[in-house]
């Protein structure tokens, strides 16, 4: 007997995550023996910020992998605008073949990409803005526990340090980062409760004291550094009734802890977070910062799936741009070009650096040929172009 409302790996297999027209579509084409070979192609309707971070490939191709079908994609961890410079949605992957073997994989293909290319997108934006400071992904909670892992999964990807939930850590092969909860302290007192932390657990994790439970964050943060000589840092969490100005907050709690000799002790937030908050907070002395809700609830990226050519000839449907198309990347700028199969160019448009195809073919005939980096490498491509975003002030 199930006991959660979840579906099962082969339930996604075999389509039952679909809607229901495309099951019903087909049987219609397979009732009336229709073989048409389509190139479809997958681009994000709306971006919701000034870049998205493209995720979910891995997952998609492993639903897609054995169907009589040949697939295209962009790199998995790609920086992309939506459009390109002339304002062609840019096609971040393509399926080619006959479209009934593909027909009812639309809905979870875009399901995997939107809801890890949002969360991923948010991810890198929270990175930008927390600067050098420390990331963690607090959001599992918030979310149905089956998605924890894939939560933890993109936001580690798209730039977070480190992971709460224990499975979400195991799959990145990492080891599961957080402090303590509000209910160690309820249950055992301020003191006792870091006391029993710093006895009882490995010495490989930080000792992240707890402040804000009952008593006022400065005298406690205090304490807690007097306490505990080895004490990494502190944790506020304060909760929005109690904040007043925040940041205010954590400026006064760094000049204490500072003129008491205690610099080496960081300052920890959560509760609320993103990436508007998160910049002022920083410039206060926060040093390490908790994002739970705006990371796992982020916004979808929204991509769609296009029929845009048919046995060789453009179809697409109004508002989509027919015909078969490439990707090319400048080696310089990485601004992304969209070209008509045909059509050639050998410098980049914007900047005049050398152009690279930045299309990879990733199944052919249902078979993988293309071998896909680990998460690390994933999480380091992301950062890279971050990074050279922030050097050209974009």
């Amino acid at each position: 007997m199930k006991v959660f409302f979840t579906a099962k790996d082969d339930d996604i297999k075999k389509g039952l995550t679909t809607d229901i027209y495309f099951k019903r579509t087909e049987e219609i084409l397979l009732k009336k023996n229709v073989s048409k070979n389509v190139w479809a192609e997958f681009t994000a309707s709306d971006i919701p910020y000034e870049f998205a971070v493209f995720a979910g490939l891995e997952e998609a191709v492993k639903l897609l992998e054995g169907k009589e079908i040949d697939l295209w994609s962009i790199k998995e961890g790609t920086i992309f605008k939506g459009t390109d410079l002339n304002g062609i949605p840019i096609p971040v992957m393509a399926i080619e073949g006959n479209y009934v073997n593909f027909t009812i994989y639309e809905t979870p293909i875009l399901g995997f990409i939107c809801q890890a290319s949002g969360i991923a997108t948010k991810a890198a934006r929270l990175r930008i803005a927390c600067k050098d400071a420390i990331i963690l992904s607090f959001g599992i909670r918030r979310m149905h526990p089956a998605l924890a892992p894939f939560i933890d999964y993109f936001a580690y990807m798209g730039g977070c340090d480190g992971v709460s939930s224990i499975k979400g850590a195991e799959i990145i092969k990492k080891e599961p980062k957080g402090t303590m909860p509000h209910s160690l302290i309820v249950l055992l007192g301020e003191e006792n409760a870091w006391k029993s932390f710093d006895e009882i657990i490995s010495q490989d994790v930080p000792r992240i004291a707890l402040i804000d439970t009952y008593e006022d964050e400065k005298v406690t943060a205090i304490k807690a550094a007097e306490i505990l000589k080895n004490l990494d840092g502190v944790r506020l969490d304060t909760p929005s009734s109690r904040r007043g100005n925040f940041a205010k907050i954590v400026r006064e709690v760094r000049w204490e802890l500072d003129i008491r000799g205690y610099r080496n002790v960081k300052i920890f937030v959560s509760g609320g977070l993103d990436e508007e908050i998160i910049p002022e907070l920083y410039s206060a002395g926060a040093r390490g910062f908790g994002v739970g809700t705006s990371l796992s609830n982020a916004k979808t990226i929204d991509y769609a799936m296009d029929i845009v050519e048919v046995e060789g000839k453009p179809c697409a449907k109004k508002g989509k741009f027919g015909g078969k198309k490439k990707v090319l990347r400048c080696k310089n700028c990485l601004e992304l070009v969209v070209l008509k199969k045909e059509d050639k160019i050998s410098n980049c448009p914007v900047c005049g650096g050398e152009t690279e195809n930045f299309y990879f073919k990733i199944l052919e005939k249902g078979k993988l040929i293309y071998k896909f980096p680990d998460i690390d490498e994933k999480r380091k491509y992301v950062l890279e172009q971050l990074e050279r975003l922030r050097e050209s002030g974009n």
